[in-house]
């Protein structure tokens, strides 16, 4: 063929398990609004940096290592990074992929999540808890973008891999993981219930 891809960006984005995802996410639910509740230090930071909303990110950022239910969500996590890293052909042979952070964030109506990246991290990701239909899905910037200069846009029915922005619906029980340096944000949520989500990174030694 005279035209290959070259530097592919690659997502993923599958459930956390086969069944059982309705009672472990139930736990969830109570788990990160309980945690709302007592994280005084963080509904502080959110007011000031995440108006609308709530962010143990400032507060509570390892929560897989204070609680046996983040514990387990961990583990579970633990197997969908290993099969990204595989995808992603990264050499780990004799090293360890392990959780650095893990925190929880609540999006009432109007609450938004501004395009940023997670650095000091090779894999980041996030697992949707509660999705109210309609709320707003995962969206991720084409790594170039600010590298295209004088390049036209493109056309409306060009093939998905060509756009410069992708979206991933929000699906409760799904896991989506990425990698750390790909930025991408949360628009403003415009449905009148509460969407739930725990993001985390992973690095590995």
């Amino acid at each position: 063929m005279p035209v290959r891809t070259w530097f592919p960006t690659e997502i993923y984005c599958e459930p956390l398990q086969a069944a059982g995802l309705a009672k472990f996410n139930a736990e969830l639910i109570d788990e990160c609004r309980n945690l709302r509740d007592y994280d005084a230090a963080g509904r502080k930071w959110s007011a000031k940096n995440y108006p609308g909303g709530y962010t143990s990110y400032a507060s509570m950022n390892e929560l897989h290592r204070f609680s046996s239910t983040f514990a387990g969500l961990e583990k579970k996590l633990l197997r969908h990074a290993r099969d990204y890293a595989r995808t992603l052909e990264f050499d780990l042979r004799g090293c360890t992929i392990r959780m650095t952070d893990c925190w929880v964030n609540i999006m009432p109506p109007t609450a938004a999540h501004s395009l940023h990246l997670h650095p000091l991290a090779f894999i980041s990701g996030t697992y949707y808890v509660a999705t109210p239909p309609g709320c707003s899905g995962l969206k991720f910037e084409d790594p170039r973008l600010d590298r295209f200069m004088a390049a036209p846009p493109r056309r409306t029915d060009c093939k998905p891999s060509h756009r410069a922005h992708v979206t991933y619906p929000a699906e409760a029980g799904n896991v989506i993981l990425f990698e750390s340096w790909l930025r991408h944000e949360v628009a403003a949520n415009r449905v009148d219930d509460e969407r739930i989500s725990i993001s985390f990174n992973f690095n590995w030694s």
